[in-house]
């Protein structure tokens, strides 16, 4: 049976050997089976080795991850055999997949004491590319016992093993057939032809593979200890089998791992330290995790996922790409260091998912467009948020800290993913004007709506302390209603995607009329509405608007403000300004309307303006400006002519 079985592609069709035609594996000679034979390889082996090398392998290291993952099998088959033929078992010893350097031969082999191969066995397994050994095992254990029994197999196809022509100039694999006395020597350039010999049992494994790779050229990074180490570590450090690496030739072997991924074993077996320490080794951070989540999925679909939630953020946070950092293990080798195993929202999540389902082949690299991880990613999803929650319920403090760090990436979700928008809700917290420190749950809000009061009133822009400054509350404050601060920029986008929160709406305080005359003022306030305009500063208000019409939409008497003498709000439809203005930035400025103005009827400054306006309109211009750039910067935004405005107050300042 086949221990290299890599991953899979559609069989070629057959091509004609470079040396001698053949047919089905016939060989070359009809001398005595005892001699060395050449045969032809079922496949164009150049054309498939170009297409390993540009496309079905983004990366030459991937070779060392498809020997182990062979040899792995090779000693899972022979587990299985071993059951009827207790025998083989003994015969092969504690399974063992030991890596060698040799730097003076410039080679690389890897060993395992698997079930080997006969010479009929590697004919049919390394000689027709994509004919994998593990898949036809596969089938026949299905075929004696009715049900997949060998999950735990790797390989499903057949062209892994051939990776290895992208570092090697020539491959060499000794073997030995458990319970067979005889040996072979299977040897190809990769030039369309292979060469198989017998082998002399002194020189052969006991039992089991040795395959050697005579590097090129191009491939001296794989004769450094170092670099296989960290190749071993990344791509097969969870492998179910022990690795050992023999640094040179001579010295004695060290044990790189141990045949058991952290994630495969009980919750009860793992310690704090030891989930720290994997945390730290997959993240590539210093810190401990907030959160760590650690199950197994049973059922339709299995896998085994172990997840952090980091201590602090993570550098990539807000990367443009904004992708997850998943690592996808299929039956405990690395398939993928950035699956796409969680939403955009949950990207600062480090995650590693094991599964038993996913095939190993060809498209590696791409198996996340496998059914199955729809599945799992979208139960995945489910039970990170899930554990958030659990989280912000039973350990404030720590789910505060981690709401600071990812509270502006969670809230992507509002706007992304509708669906779960009720269980971000229960986690998503919030400053508000009564509570400038956050940590304020919609749930809270509600509960300590005002009498009166219809919907949930925020505030959106990119300073927390301005916007609590901002003239726009200062009616809302006076009738004690809170209203959240929302300074981060998904903000303005799912506030006007979402209906709303237990039944109330949101709604902006910078948009439309206020419609806040119904809530009663609080016991013990000294608020004082604003009172009806007067003739003066009615005519005020229709030169104001005449002035400014390029710049603005209306000018009205304001019921909002207690204060200040302006502010400006949005229009009663469209877009409240802090998402008008971030759209305008993008290119469309004017295509969302102007702004309203809104002025303070009882205001001294107003007052003042309105005398001078109908006294002399022309000198009462320079005044109708200051308010409106004034309005403007207490909104955040630069006055409209950042000249003229200095020249206005230099004038102002210069009078008696």
């Amino acid at each position: 049976m086949l221990p290299f079985a890599g991953s899979g592609a559609r069989r070629g069709r057959r091509q004609q050997a470079e040396t001698t035609p053949v047919n089905d594996h016939a060989e070359t000679t009809t001398t005595d089976a005892a001699e060395r034979k050449d045969y032809g390889f079922q496949a164009d082996v150049a054309r498939l080795l170009e297409l390993m090398t540009h496309s079905v392998y983004s990366e030459r290291d991937i070779f060392l991850r498809e020997l182990v993952s062979n040899a792995a099998d090779a000693i899972e088959k022979l587990r299985f055999e071993a059951v009827a033929n207790e025998a083989l078992a003994a015969q092969a010893g504690a399974p063992l997949v030991a890596i060698a350097i040799d730097k003076d031969a410039r080679t690389l082999s890897v060993t395992d004491n698997g079930v080997g191969m006969s010479r009929e066995e590697l004919v049919g397994a390394l000689g027709t590319i994509a004919s994998s050994g593990t898949r036809a095992f596969l089938d026949d254990l299905a075929t004696k016992n009715g049900a997949d029994k060998g999950g735990s197999l790797i390989g499903r196809f057949g062209v892994g093993f051939y990776s290895a022509f992208m570092v090697a100039d020539r491959i060499e694999a000794a073997t030995r057939r458990a319970g067979s006395s005889e040996a072979f020597l299977w040897t190809s350039e990769g030039k369309g032809s292979f060469q198989i010999e017998p082998l002399p049992l002194d020189a052969a494994p006991a039992v089991g593979t040795r395959v050697t790779l005579h590097l090129n050229s191009e491939s001296d990074e794989f004769l450094e200890p170092y670099r296989i180490e960290q190749i071993l570590r990344e791509h097969s450090g969870a492998i179910a089998i022990p690795i050992d690496l023999v640094e040179e030739k001579g010295k004695e072997p060290r044990r790189l791992t141990d045949g058991q991924a952290l994630w495969t074993r009980p919750k009860s077996e793992v310690s704090e330290e030891d989930y720290k320490d994997f945390y730290q080794q997959i993240s590539g951070q210093f810190d401990e995790p907030a959160l760590t989540i650690h199950w197994r999925a049973e059922g339709r679909t299995e896998y085994t996922v172990l997840a952090f939630v980091p201590g602090s953020r993570p550098y990539d946070l807000f990367d443009p790409e904004r992708k997850s950092r998943s690592k996808l293990y299929v039956r405990r080798v690395l398939i993928s260091r950035d699956a796409d195993l969680l939403p955009a929202w949950l990207r600062f999540v480090r995650i590693v998912v094991d599964s038993a389902d996913l095939p190993l082949n060809v498209s590696r690299e791409m198996v996340q467009n496998n059914p199955i991880i729809g599945a799992i990613r979208k139960a995945v999803g489910a039970r990170v948020l899930k554990e958030l929650a659990d989280l912000s319920a039973n350990d404030k403090e720590k789910f505060a800290s981690v709401w600071k760090n990812f509270g502006a990436v969670i809230k992507e979700g509002l706007h992304e993913d509708p669906t779960r928008r009720d269980e971000i809700f229960a986690i998503a917290r919030f400053a508000t004007a009564q509570h400038s420190d956050g940590g304020r749950s919609l749930k809270d809000y509600v509960e300590n709506l005002r009498p009166n009061q219809t919907a949930i009133y925020y505030i959106a822009g990119d300073d927390k302390k301005r916007l609590a400054a901002s003239p726009q509350l200062e009616g809302y404050r006076a009738k004690g209603i809170d209203v959240l601060l929302l300074d981060d920029p998904v903000d303005s986008f799912w506030v006007t995607s979402a209906v709303g929160f237990d039944g109330k709406p949101f709604k902006s305080v910078t948009q439309g009329a206020a419609d806040i005359d119904a809530v009663p003022t609080p016991e013990g306030s000294a608020d004082t509405p604003p009172a009806e305009a007067s003739a003066e500063v009615a005519l005020l208000t229709a030169m104001l608007k005449e002035t400014l019409a390029d710049n603005i939409e209306d000018v009205r008497v304001s019921t909002r403000l207690r204060e200040s003498p302006a502010c400006l709000v949005a229009a009663d439809h469209g877009f409240d300004l802090q998402l008008a203005r971030m759209l305008a930035e993008s290119g469309n400025r004017g295509v969302f309307g102007k702004p309203v103005l809104e002025i303070n009827p009882r205001h001294e400054a107003v007052l003042a303006l309105a005398r001078k306006a109908k006294a002399d309109r022309t000198s009462a211009e320079d005044g109708f400006w200051l308010l409106f750039d004034t309005a403007r910067i207490a909104d955040g935004e630069a006055p409209l002519d950042a000249a003229a405005f200095a020249r206005r107050v230099t004038a102002l300042l210069a009078k008696d």
